[in-house]
């Protein structure tokens, strides 16, 4: 091939065919040489820019190529503690200018890096050099100092080991045996944390799959925004927030989300309240623990409806996602209604408040047929000169095997709180109990008292299970008292 049909060659790689030969009189002429000069330099230019064209389109391809890698990578991944890398898949840019933006660089290739740090070197695969005396086997403190500074290289990548690699550094077998269990227990120690961060909902914090939800519900526009967490407590974390609108479903101005806590550790025997109790009986044996949490929520849901159809003083539900209730705010202005404890009442409201309560309790037991089973003065808010129950997702109706057991103690919270409060109307427990049941049991032993209760309860409990039907017996024979569920339509 002649000289000019290699120079008129294309990038493309299809040959441009050679001119027609021609006189010696023509390679002579002035005119002729500087005709062909002016195609050679055009040509050439033209190659010229074709290949550097070709190189940014190539180049272009390139990126398009690693940043569809990256994403394959990152789905492929997921959440997953052990990633795979695809490095070694993506394009590497021989001809890319060196003087290109650091910004542009997507991912870092390690495995021509000339600043990585050389490993010490360390005794030859044969075990020992020298011969002799002079021989040195792979025991030798200095080349064991270095081979276990070399195998710093192997621990975890969050494990920062600095610039002792690249150093003659020596470590003792001791030292490297201490750092090795530290990096192993620290591994250990993150991965439970990530694990308990991933599906748990801890102090003041919720895990990611809750945080979508309440993302969810801002962007419907159920509320407007979520200011911060304003109580916590063993079974929920509360959040405080500003209404938005619902399915031309007034919104309270200002909201609270309650947010059940999807860890088990903190209230273990929360499943006593539910697998006894007849409106989820049937559903607890179905569901595994976590799905509990939700069911608890619904059962506080379904609890509020039915006392706030009552007209007992309770917050307002306005939609439940899962194990997040949103509920109307009992206070003003971001600023919670304090609880019975903490209220600063003079005696005379102190006074009116045990009767609020008391009646509050009649009403609960009789006409909603719910026993609170938490009461006490934690739970029971001071807000516009009138008490306020809250967090019922405990609470369960008397037909419950240890019903009238958890209404005692409501009794006996009640009782108490109120006579160190100084109100001298103030009933005992049994005569408190008494009067919220409708019961006549004469003791005044708390032994005796519960005695007597446990023997209803238990009466109760065999007759349920002979007849089927939800109602205590009479009570002119002394069995337990009569119950009315017909306005149960949850």
């Amino acid at each position: 091939m002649s000289f000019l049909s290699y120079f008129f060659q294309s990038p493309w790689g299809a040959p441009v065919l050679a001119p027609a030969p021609c006189s010696l009189a023509d390679v002579m002429s002035e005119q002729l040489a500087r005709q062909l000069h002016e195609e050679v330099s055009n040509t050439y230019i033209s190659n010229y820019y074709d290949l550097m064209l070709a190189q940014m389109l190539q180049m272009e391809f390139d990126r398009e190529f690693d940043t569809q890698l990256r994403r394959e990578e990152k789905k492929f991944n997921g959440d997953s503690k052990v990633s795979i890398s695809f490095e070694n898949y993506r394009m590497v840019h021989p001809y890319e200018d060196s003087d290109s933006s650091e910004d542009e660089v997507d991912w870092q290739d390690t495995r021509h890096d000339p600043y990585r740090a050389d490993k010490p070197t360390t005794t030859p695969k044969k075990g020992f050099v020298g011969k002799g005396k002079n021989i040195t086997t792979k025991h030798d403190e200095d080349i064991c100092g270095r081979k276990n500074t070399a195998r710093m290289d192997n621990f975890a990548p969050e494990v920062q080991v600095g610039d002792g690699i690249g150093m003659d550094l020596k470590l003792s077998n001791q030292v490297y045996n201490a750092l090795k269990r530290h990096c192993h227990t620290e591994q250990r120690r993150s991965a439970r944390l990530h694990e308990k961060k991933e599906h748990s909902t801890a102090e003041q914090a919720v895990d990611p799959r809750t945080r979508l939800l309440m993302y969810k519900m801002v962007n419907a526009g159920i509320l407007e925004n979520i200011n911060g967490c304003i109580s916590t407590g063993k079974e929920s974390v509360v959040f405080h927030a500003n209404g938005g609108s619902f399915e031309e479903k007034i919104v309270p101005e200002e909201c609270v989300l309650k947010v059940f806590k999807t860890t088990l550790n903190e209230f273990k025997n929360r499943d006593k309240y539910i697998k006894d109790d007849y409106r989820f009986k049937d559903r607890f044996s179905k569901l595994n623990p976590r799905k509990i949490i939700r069911l608890w929520a619904e059962k506080e849901m379904h609890n509020l409806t039915r006392i706030k159809k009552s007209g007992i003083p309770c917050p307002e539900v306005v939609i439940l996602k899962k194990h997040i209730l949103v509920m109307s705010f009992i206070g003003k202005d971001h600023v919670p209604a304090p609880k019975l404890k903490d209220a600063i009442l003079s005696s005379e409201d102190m006074k009116k408040a045990y009767y609020q309560v008391l009646n509050m309790m009649q009403r609960l037991y009789q006409d909603c047929n719910l026993v609170h089973a938490d009461l006490s003065e934690y739970n029971m808010l001071w807000h516009d000169r009138q008490v306020w129950f809250i967090d019922v997702s405990q609470s369960i109706e008397p037909t419950h095997p240890h019903g009238l057991e958890f209404l005692f103690r409501d009794c006996r919270n009640v009782a108490t709180f109120f006579q160190k409060a100084g109100v001298a109307e103030a009933l005992s427990v049994f005569e408190l109990f008494n009067t919220v049941s409708g019961l006549q049991i004469n003791s005044n032993n708390e032994a005796d008292f519960l005695a007597q209760i446990e023997a209803l309860e238990k009466r109760n409990e065999d007759h349920v299970q002979k007849s089927g039907k939800k109602i205590f017996m009479d009570t002119s024979e002394g069995s337990p008292p009569q119950l009315n569920t017909d306005d149960d339509d949850d």
